[in-house]
């Protein structure tokens, strides 16, 4: 004979709908069901930041030109460097002979700290007492795609949560309306996807939900028509209840992540247009965003986007721009990307900070790994062309917000930017410095798949503590 719960399960499976399949709904939730897996938790301690900002520029922004200045380069510049510090060099596209490229950009140091920024980041320079730059960074990847899923699985293979999913399988969302994660997009090309914003082998929910940033948010969102909001939620009971019914019998996950999304995505239907009403922003707010500026409009979008998202509860919001992929014209590539995130990016935070806002959310801005010392020169005929490879030892990002420490420097490389000289800092320490400012332990943040238990950090990864405040 059945168990108790199992008798009950196939009583009300007989039942049908109505009153049969509400206590079904109830019954699975006791079971273990979520009714919404999107539910805000308690993360393992009370941690300082409670929603992310992952400002993300893909391709690998080229460390040396914005936040390492390298002033010894320009004695080597057009040379070779000796083959004694070249020789372990992880190297894509250029040999270890390749010549030294000097920086041609101007350092200045900024704000209280002294931080030294390049001379293309104007705007974030106002912004230097407000973030934590690591110039330490350690990859072990130097191709684009295994470095993204390195940065944001813990793993150079693909098929793994990203990062945003395990902060929203760990935290929930206190959004009712919107996804705990969104993803928002602007530049051209990419290299690792939507590898950056699966949820993996945890349930479907917690992926990222890619956002417009003009029109419907998310294509198909909005009824066809002749069909009203009445007669869509009627179809929508009715494809619960054959939902729910079909998941008592199968206690099939994806089902159960079927029915929330169908839920949310009618409750969105009126929630993300709001979302894109910016009416109600001051036009100072919107001048600042460079909302209204073709060069910035589209980035300066998605983050104003990101400061109303997090305002409306969700977890984590993602900015994917691409490309810093800069083999070569790294010059004129750098003064470009620069002049479409800049403003913006200063925009962001200086708006979260005067919302009483930034103590809460956490922002990081960086890429997959760094850019060499030495130039690429694909079009040999054209020397002002020249870029840089691929490098994955002491590149930089920064850091602010949610229990970050601002205002300082951590780590450095040595004169020529080869190497790290000072607090390394790799991609898994990274990733257990930001969920614990999110309140988790990153050891004991996991999920059991495949007869063991995962967690971001693999079996790597310390906290950096001199990161923290």
């Amino acid at each position: 004979m059945g168990s108790t719960m199992e008798l009950r399960r196939d009583f009300l499976r007989r039942c049908g709908a109505g009153l049969g399949t509400a206590a079904l709904a109830h019954l699975l939730g006791v079971e273990g069901f979520a009714a919404d897996p999107l539910a805000p938790r308690a993360p393992h301690f009370p941690g300082k930041a409670k929603n992310v900002i992952f400002l993300f520029m893909e391709g690998a922004p080229s460390q040396m030109d914005l936040f390492d200045p390298k002033p010894a380069l320009r004695k080597w510049h057009g040379q070779s460097l000796p083959p004694s510090l070249t020789k372990d060099l992880k190297l894509a596209f250029i040999k270890p002979t390749a010549s030294v490229l000097a920086s041609p950009r101007e350092f200045r140091p900024r704000g209280q700290s002294g931080m030294e920024l390049s001379d293309l980041l104007p705007h974030l320079s106002t912004c230097a007492d407000d973030i934590c730059l690591i110039r330490s960074m350690k990859s072990d990847a130097f191709n684009h795609h295994p470095g993204q899923l390195l940065l944001f699985t813990g793993h150079t293979q693909f098929g793994r949560p990203t990062l945003g999913s395990w902060v929203v399988y760990g935290m929930g969302s206190e959004s009712k309306n919107l996804p705990g994660f969104v993803v928002l997009t602007s530049g051209v090309g990419t290299s690792g996807g939507s590898d950056n914003f699966s949820s993996g082998f945890l349930p479907t929910t917690y992926s990222g939900t890619v956002f417009r940033n003009t029109g419907d948010p998310i294509l198909y969102l909005s009824n066809p028509d002749g069909i009203s909001a009445e007669t869509q939620r009627a179809r929508l009971d009715a494809i619960r209840d054959l939902n729910t019914h079909r998941s008592s019998i199968t206690r099939d996950e994806a089902i159960s992540s079927r029915i929330h999304s169908y839920e949310l995505a009618f409750r969105m239907q009126s929630a993300a247009p709001e979302l894109l009403d910016f009416g109600k922003e001051s036009p100072a707010t919107l001048d600042a965003y460079g909302v209204n500026q073709e060069q910035t409009r589209a980035f300066g979008t998605n983050c104003l986007l990101a400061r109303r998202l997090v305002e409306r509860g969700v977890r984590f919001v993602m900015l994917m721009h691409a490309s810093w992929d800069h083999h070569s014209g790294i010059n004129k590539g750098l003064e470009r990307n620069c002049g479409i995130t800049d403003q913006p990016t200063a925009a962001l935070l200086k708006d979260l900070k005067q919302r009483g806002m930034l103590d809460e959310t956490l922002v990081v801005w960086g890429g997959e790994f760094g850019r060499t010392p030495m130039s690429e020169l694909r079009r040999p005929e054209e020397a002002d062309n020249a870029g840089r490879d691929h490098h994955p030892d002491g590149y930089s990002i920064w850091l602010a917000g949610g229990g970050i420490k601002p205002g300082q420097v951590i780590g450095s490389t040595d004169e020529l930017g080869l190497n790290i000289v000072d607090h390394p800092i790799h991609v898994h320490d990274l990733q257990a410095t930001i969920l614990h400012c999110l309140g988790f332990d990153h050891t004991k943040l996991t999920f059991r798949h495949m007869g063991r238990d995962f967690r971001l950090t693999d079996v790597h990864g310390s906290v950096v503590q001199k990161l923290l405040t």
